[in-house]
């Protein structure tokens, strides 16, 4: 199942470019987006692919090496596991009086080696802002994955202290191609090539055959 309103709409990611950031005040000029409070791994196999992955950074696409090789990973008490925080903010955050400017070291890595960024950033880092989550039914074992956008209430409690979020905010709506195309590896990463493929020729014909309801955001 995927929400297609929101991958009709024009969100795009404004990340140094108006973004406000995820603290309990706008701080754009921080440019830490939703990096503050490090990324949340997914799995064991998640964590065992970033560690590898931050082994191949070098000193010039990652500010926080040096610190980097103490360990890049926190495991709290409540059993999430989460990237070390540095000055206040992810590891892999490089900060704006970096040469190469702020952004994500892995990010930097992946465009220098012509790379998608999923290869090496974590999950719940290259899937934003979209979300996958999966429902069992009980009695028929049977999987409803559904995609989609990730909401203010999906980090819990401490989204609402968030003085500005993305998703929800018309300044982030202003891209030039819908987010089915803008995001379209990442969707494929979330639900294959095959129903990607689906989904694409299905929104196509869908844009093409009317004007459909801006986002809930874009109509406040």
């Amino acid at each position: 199942m995927f929400d297609v309103t929101f991958l009709t709409s024009r969100w795009t990611c404004i990340f140094g470019n108006g973004c406000q950031g995820v603290l309990t005040e706008p701080a754009p000029e921080l440019v830490q987006g939703c990096c503050s409070y490090g990324a949340h791994f997914t799995d064991e196999e998640d964590i065992t692919r970033v560690t590898a992955a931050a082994k191949t950074l070098t000193a010039e696409q990652w500010q926080f090496k040096e610190q980097g090789k103490k360990g890049i990973i926190k495991r709290k008490k409540s059993g999430e596991v989460v990237s070390r925080l540095v000055d206040d903010a992810c590891i892999f955050l490089n900060r704006p009086d970096f040469e190469k400017g702020a952004g994500c070291a892995f990010h930097v890595a992946a465009m220098e080696r012509g790379i998608p960024h999923a290869e090496l950033k974590p999950d719940v880092c290259w899937q934003l802002p979209l979300r996958r989550f999966d429902e069992v039914d009980e009695t028929t074992k049977r999987v409803t994955s559904t995609v989609t956008e990730w909401s203010r209430d999906h980090w819990g409690e401490g989204g609402e202290e968030f003085a500005w979020w993305c998703t929800e905010a018309p300044e982030a709506f202003v891209g030039h191609q819908a987010v089915y195309r803008e995001l379209k590896p990442e969707l494929i990463g979330i639900a294959g090539d095959v129903v990607y493929t689906e989904l694409a020729g299905y929104l196509d014909r869908r844009e093409g055959g009317g004007t459909p309801l801006p986002h809930p955001t874009r109509r406040n």
